[in-house]
């Protein structure tokens, strides 16, 4: 089977990440699944096929993409129009998946785009896009008024009568603008807080319309399927779960980066075959499976398949599928320390276990990494642990997330803990090895 098929996602990457035009995308059969979609199969057709293929969503959560499409109202009760919003606000610590598509083939995401929006009949699609992204964004206007010039958007799409325009948004720059309806809030030029459910995005959403947030992965994958069929994607997964995965190692490892991957490829294979291993004079300790908001996972976890059953099943999520790797030089105080003082900064601050919680999770970890630790500390924390954790006692899962790693880091590495109580300073720090 050739790249093409068995890599749907990176076919065009190349080696240089030199960014795949129109001309060239077209010439590797970009735009083939739009011809044969828009105006030839009936968009309820289209959605099945979505369905039958178990997509997942590719942005943390992992919810079943067609069955997410299937809540939007076919006929709402109000006229007026439905969205499609691609989330590739990527700020998920560690995370950096989106950016190659984004950077090196851009116009598979307008083609998937275009025909999700078909699909759900969506009138307006906007790119909701990290504002450091400038690179992308640049690409992305090139790529959509390219588009426009070629009847591919606007008004009667190749003589079908779907009409659909597309507009690139730069993110306001917080990490809370990851959650769909903070993100929406966002667009809307609101502050970026998220909002309560239901009423569901699906049913409203922006400006109060029906509205489908997808993460960039996901929706590149829309156009592959619906020009090679459900069973065709579901075959390129190792086990329940279908497709490919993005997968991809930062750390002290030889070859950190990005690659595709069946999804549930084992943790073993992408970290040994793909990044190399560890640097020379460094042994792993743990990782974070799927970005900074995940729980650590150990060496005894090396053989588990990256899926999202699998990585449940031992106590963490695959969230983004983007491992980062903790070594035994580095300190795990410091290094869940400086996540917690991220989450805690990237706070919407709208409810009090959030807002002042985590930067009290902070402030703990900051003391037990200068040395100014107390044993009572470690009760402390697994309380907020207990608390800030709990989904529903917050506003949304940003200070769950963000607890994650403190809570397997005092389950793997309490012994660290200690050390730094009972020595009175960072163990890992120079000079006290």
């Amino acid at each position: 089977m050739s790249d093409v098929l068995t890599n749907p996602l990176t076919r065009n990457v190349r080696s240089d990440r030199t960014p795949t035009d129109m001309l060239a995308y077209e010439a590797n059969g970009g735009y083939r699944a739009l011809k044969m979609t828009v105006g030839q199969r009936a968009p309820e057709d289209c959605l099945q096929i979505i369905q039958d293929s178990n997509l997942r969503g590719r942005g943390g959560a992992g919810f079943p993409t067609g069955l997410k499409w299937s809540f939007v109202p076919k006929e709402p009760t109000t006229p007026g129009p439905k969205y499609l919003i691609c989330n590739a606000d990527e700020m998920e610590p560690g995370t950096f998946k989106d950016r190659l598509l984004l950077e090196c083939d851009p116009h598979q995401l307008i083609e998937g785009m275009i025909l999700s929006a078909y699909t759900l009949q969506a009138d307006v699609a906007y790119i909701f896009i990290r504002s450091e992204y400038l690179l992308a964004a640049s690409l992305l206007r090139k790529a959509i008024a390219d588009c426009r010039a070629k009847g591919y958007l606007g008004k009667n799409i190749l003589g079908s009568g779907f009409d659909l325009e597309m507009h690139v948004h730069a993110s306001a720059g917080r990490y809370i603008c990851g959650e769909e309806t903070a993100l929406i809030s966002s667009l809307e030029g609101k502050r970026a807080n998220p909002r309560a459910k239901p009423p569901f995005p699906q049913v409203s959403g922006l400006w109060g319309r029906p509205t489908i947030v997808n993460n960039v992965e996901t929706l590149c994958n829309i156009h592959h399927i619906l020009e090679r069929g459900a069973d065709w994607f579901q075959s390129l997964g190792n086990g329940e779960d279908a497709g490919t995965k993005l997968y991809g190692v930062s750390g002290r490892v030889k070859r950190p980066g990005c690659w595709e991957l069946p999804i549930g490829t084992t943790v073993r294979e992408i970290l040994e075959e793909h990044a190399g291993g560890m640097e020379d004079g460094f042994t792993m300790r743990g990782f974070l499976p799927g970005g900074g908001s995940t729980d650590f996972l150990t060496p005894e976890h090396l053989d588990v398949p990256m899926d999202y059953g699998s990585i449940g099943k031992v106590g963490s999520r695959m969230g983004t599928g983007t491992m980062i790797i903790l070594d035994d030089k580095t300190c795990p105080i410091g290094f869940i320390h400086n996540l917690t003082k991220f989450f805690a900064q990237e706070s919407c601050g709208f409810c009090t276990p959030c807002r002042d919680g985590l930067p009290w999770s902070a402030q703990v970890l900051e003391s037990l990494e200068l040395g100014d630790g107390r044993p009572e500390d470690l009760d402390t924390l697994a309380y907020q642990v207990e608390y800030i954790g709990a989904i529903g006692n917050t506003h949304c899962a940003l200070a769950p997330g963000a607890m994650e790693p403190v809570q397997s880091a005092l389950k793997y590495f309490r012994e660290d803990f200690e050390a730094h109580i009972e020595q009175g300073c960072c163990p890992y720090a120079e000079g006290t090895h």
